[in-house]
């Protein structure tokens, strides 16, 4: 079975989330004052975040808190007296002028032919489509899908089911999940029914119970995938 569509994970996927989060925390924290905001707080913000965005992925959060609640977090253990609100705004718009490309990215769609393709996101809509649009990727993709605009994020059903008829897709064996994530991307792929690809370049060890239908390390490696050239991982 040929797979004719395929959706994609962005961040860390495609762009750099870790250049992109590290540039837009810096230049916003040295608007507020803090020339050195990248050094003293990137480290905690990081930890509030991942704790969050685990709870985005399992339904204790949405989105819309998130996007408070985080800097809210970092605010108070720092006694910082900064406006939450105001200023997670102000790091979404920051965020949608980032664009660090991974390395091979545009090799790899070069080298995919006959394929449709589209982004699924568990981001924000203005910063998502923000930085696709100033990337060489803008023209490649029939749709740019964020959890903020579905209401669902990955690894929920319903994100999928969102795409797919967006997509006007019927045959879900169609179709090929490809992300960074095993709990958010892999998961959701499994969740729905639809076969996997884990983008997995460094190398990191498994040690849950997801499995991909495929794990590759570079983005060479895909075309290899689509060309039913390597087998169903085992």
């Amino acid at each position: 079975m040929r797979y004719d569509v395929l959706l994609f994970d962005l961040d860390d996927t495609l762009l750099d989330f870790g250049m992109t989060e590290q540039n837009a925390f810096k230049v916003l924290f040295e608007e507020y004052g803090f020339p050195n905001g990248l050094n003293d707080y990137l480290a905690s913000y990081k930890a509030i975040s991942k704790v969050l965005w685990d709870d985005l992925e399992h339904g204790r959060t949405t989105l819309a808190e998130l996007k408070v609640e985080r800097f809210k977090r970092l605010f108070i253990e720092h006694t910082l007296d900064i406006d939450p609100a105001d200023f997670g705004q102000k790091y979404i718009e920051n965020l949608g002028k980032e664009v660090h490309m991974i390395d091979g990215v545009e090799e790899m769609f070069a080298g995919l032919t006959d394929c449709r393709f589209a982004l699924l996101t568990n981001g924000f809509k203005d910063a998502q489509h923000a930085r696709v649009s100033g990337s060489s990727l803008k023209d490649l993709f029939e749709a740019v899908i964020t959890s903020e605009e579905t209401g669902f994020q990955k690894p929920q059903k319903e994100i999928f089911e969102y795409t797919l008829d967006k997509l006007q897709i019927s045959d879900p064996s169609s179709v090929l999940m490809i992300g960074d994530s095993l709990t958010s991307d892999i998961q959701g792929g499994n969740n729905f029914g639809i076969d996997t690809c884990w983008f997995n370049p460094k190398r990191k060890q498994n040690l849950t119970d997801i499995k991909p239908t495929f794990e590759i390390n570079s983005w060479s490696e895909l075309s290899y995938i689509i060309n039913k050239q390597v087998v169903e991982m085992k």
